[in-house]
C-alpha cells in the first residue's frame, strides 16, 4: 500500500471512531495548558490534572506564579515527574511571560520556544490546542505510533516525524491528528503490549503486518 493510501485509511478510520478528539489535560485558559503541557514531561495527564486545580488557585496568572519562589511552586508539584527542575522551568516561564508578553501566551512557534521549559513539541501543543494552528506536535506516542503504522519510514528524530506528518496529513486535519496518534498510543498501541487484534488499524499496520516488528 502506498503511502498516501494508508494516510487516506488512517484518517477514515479515526474521523469516524475519535471525531471530536481533544487534550487530556484540563485547563482554562491558555496559561493554564502550557503550565500542564510543561508538567506533563514524562509523566500521566491524570497526575498533572490531580495537582493543577491547587496549583492554579494559588498561582492564576502567569503575574502570580512569577511573583512566587521556586520552592512555594515546589510544594504544589512535588508529586509529578521532576518537580526541581519544574519549578525552576515555571518561574522562569512565567516571569518571561509576564516581562515580554504582559502575561499573554504568544502564537508563534518562535515566540513559545523563547520561553523557559517550551520546545518544540510543547510549542505545537499550544499552537494547535489554543490557536488552531496547523502544528504537530511530536510526543513518545506519536512518534512510536507513525512509525508502526507506517504513516513514517525510519524516523530518527520528532522533528522528522513532525516534518512528514505535515506533509502527509490534510492540513485542515492536522490538529486533530495530533490527538488521534496520541490517544490511539496511550490505549491501543501500547509500547509493550499493543492491542493490535483490536485495533481497526491493522489490515494497513506495518507493524501488525511484520509479525510485531517494525
Amino acid at each position: 500500500m502506498k503511502k498516501g493510501e494508508i494516510y487516506r485509511h488512517v484518517t477514515e478510520w479515526f474521523e469516524q471512531t475519535m471525531p471530536d478528539p481533544k487534550t487530556e489535560l484540563q485547563y482554562k485558559s491558555p496559561y493554564e495548558l502550557l503550565v500542564a503541557v510543561i508538567l506533563s514531561a514524562q509523566c500521566t495527564d491524570a497526575r498533572v490534572n490531580l495537582i493543577t486545580p491547587a496549583l492554579f488557585e494559588a498561582f492564576p496568572d502567569a503575574e502570580t506564579m512569577a511573583a512566587a519562589s521556586v520552592d512555594e511552586i515546589k510544594e504544589y508539584i512535588k508529586s509529578v515527574t521532576y518537580p526541581n527542575n519544574k519549578s525552576k522551568l515555571l518561574k522562569g516561564m512565567a516571569e518571561t511571560l509576564t516581562e515580554k508578553y504582559g502575561g499573554e501566551v504568544p502564537s508563534s512557534i518562535d515566540e513559545l520556544t523563547k520561553l523557559p521549559g517550551v520546545g518544540r513539541k510543547t510549542a505545537n501543543v499550544i499552537l494547535s490546542v489554543v490557536f488552531g494552528q496547523a502544528a504537530m506536535a511530536v510526543d513518545t506516542h506519536v512518534f512510536r505510533v507513525s512509525e508502526r503504522i507506517g504513516l513514517t519510514t525510519g524516523s530518527r528524530t520528532p522533528l522528522e516525524t513532525e516534518k512528514a506528518l505535515t506533509q502527509g496529513f490534510d492540513k485542515d486535519k492536522l490538529a486533530r491528528a495530533h490527538h488521534w496518534l496520541i490517544l490511539h498510543g496511550r490505549y491501543m498501541c501500547k509500547a509493550r503490549r499493543p492491542l493490535c487484534l483490536e485495533c481497526g488499524l491493522k489490515e494497513v499496520c506495518r507493524y501488525y503486518r511484520n509479525g510485531g516488528k517494525n
